[in-house]
This record gives C-alpha cells, structure tokens and sequence, in this order.
C-alpha cells in the first residue's frame, strides 16, 4: 500500500498532490492541457483513499461504489515553475466543485471532488483556495469538496493512463471545461 504511484515520474525538487474532479479522463486531459510544459512534470491517473483492507483495486471493484476509492489523478510538478495555488485555482474551474457525489452524469462516490495533499502546507494552501473559489466563483453554491490527506494510491490500470490522447472519440464528462466565469 502507497501514497504515491510507483509510475509517477519526480525529480529530486518536484512535489505531489491529488485530485480528484469526477472521470479520470477528463481530469487528466484538462489538467495537463494548461501546464504541460509549465511545471508539470508527470500525471497518473488512478484511485485515491479507498477502504485499505480491501487491497489492490481494480476498474471494476471502483466502478462498483463498494470500495470507497475515488477516481482521481496524482501530480508531480516544479513548484519553482507551476505554484499549488495556480494549479488549484484550475482544479476548481476545470469541474463543478459544487455537485456533490459526481460530476455531471456520473454519480456515485467514486467521482467526487477532492483534493488529497501530501503535506499540511497542502491542506492549508487548498483551505485558502477553496475559500477563495467559493467567494469568487461559486458564490452562490457551496463547494463539496473534500479536503484531506492522502492516504493510499494505486494507479490505474496502463490502457486508462493517457485515455483520452490513445482514443480521441472516447467519453469525456462534459463538465470537464475551463470556466471563464463565475456559477451564479
């Protein structure tokens, strides 16, 4: 049991954080599309904080809601280059952070909004940012998510790594999309 992928490419001043914003896909391809280049370094998707005794997750065991595991996508970046604000302030806009149990059509605990830190500076940063975004951009909803320390990670399986850019038709959840302006 890890909290960290086995796969996830870091280098010796790269941090990590999890995200979780509904199907893995989409998260994926919306958080890598904005700072490729910019600081990321790598991203896995795969499946956050589950029921530990359960053990090695499948898909499947996932998709069935009994796990407890979130669909999520682990980070590594160069705070140097990308700042956890500016990749939070992303996270909150590239979802609706206010649908609680899913996102868009997918329902169901696999596919909440969740940010996992791997330190407490994390958990306070996205305390700040979550604030923000609810004042800012959301504030006439309250924000769902959930805001807690990671405490296991497996990674997907290798033909959801990269989904949508190996099957460009593939599904994609529609509310995953750079907002422009605030939800009133």
């Amino acid at each position: 049991m890890s909290k960290v992928s086995p796969t996830l490419k870091v280098t010796s001043s790269s941090k990590l954080i999890t995200l979780a914003a509904g199907c893995f896909w989409g998260v994926e391809r919306a958080l890598k599309k904005p700072f490729e280049g910019k600081g990321l370094v790598d991203i896995r998707v795969g499946y956050a904080n589950g029921i530990a005794s359960i053990g090695p997750v499948t898909y499947e065991k996932v998709c069935s809601g009994s796990t407890q595991f979130v669909e999520a996508v682990q980070i590594s970046y160069e705070p140097e280059k990308l700042a956890l604000v500016d990749l939070l302030e992303i996270f909150f806009r590239i979802h609706d952070p206010t649908q609680a149990n899913g996102q868009g059509p997918d329902i169901g605990s696999q596919y909440i909004s969740a940010i996992y830190t791997h330190s407490d500076e994390q958990t306070k940063v996205a305390q700040e940012i979550k604030e923000k975004m609810q004042k800012e951009w959301y504030p006439n909803h309250k924000i769902a998510t959930v805001i807690e320390p990671i405490k296991i990670w497996y990674d997907a399986e290798a033909y959801h790594q990269q989904y949508l850019d190996k099957n460009p038709g593939g599904y994609e959840c529609p509310t995953h999309f750079l907002r422009t302006k605030p939800k009133i």
